[in-house]
């Protein structure tokens, strides 16, 4: 009998960075609790989008301790999510926006969001990315020659 192990098909690697969201409610002040929250533990927001919707609001951050800052914000009773996204080093110059949208309809890649970092990694603008096939939207950047960034590309980045 042959005791070899299977062989398995290992997905492409791609770079991603930990994306958490935190459910609000819309209350005068729970943007700085969150923040707050935050402070004693040293996680910085590198990137932040907020997206309101009826008496709530969905809070979207990029942080350089995601971890820590997971842990931190449910041990404080905060509803979160975690998700992995796509973080594009933008090229040079005023088409910056142009070539990224474009690299990424080449692949029909759509995009759900995007937001830009807070933080400059690299010495580049960062825009990060959610789309409906993260794979396809990196290999896509990647043929272009777009750098993406890893969560160890934003450490220290503040």
């Amino acid at each position: 009998m042959d005791t070899e192990p299977f062989d398995l098909a290992q997905a492409d690697a791609y770079p991603t960075v930990t994306q958490i969201s935190v459910f609000l409610v819309e209350r005068v002040g729970e943007l700085l609790r969150l923040t707050r929250t935050l402070d004693p533990c040293d996680v910085h927001i590198l990137g932040l989008s907020i997206v309101n919707a009826v008496d709530t609001a969905i809070v979207r951050m990029i942080v350089d301790d995601p971890d820590g800052a997971a842990q931190t914000l449910r041990d404080a009773g905060f509803a979160i999510s975690e998700s992995e996204l796509l973080v594009v080093s933008l090229p040079h110059g005023k088409r910056a926006l142009l070539e990224t949208w474009s690299a990424l309809l080449s692949g029909e890649v759509s995009v759900s969001y995007t937001y830009p970092l807070l933080t400059q990694p690299k010495d580049r603008p960062a825009l990060a990315v959610m789309a409906d096939n993260l794979s396809m939207a990196a290999a896509n950047l990647s043929r272009r020659n777009f750098t993406l960034l890893d969560q160890s590309d934003l450490a220290g980045g503040y």
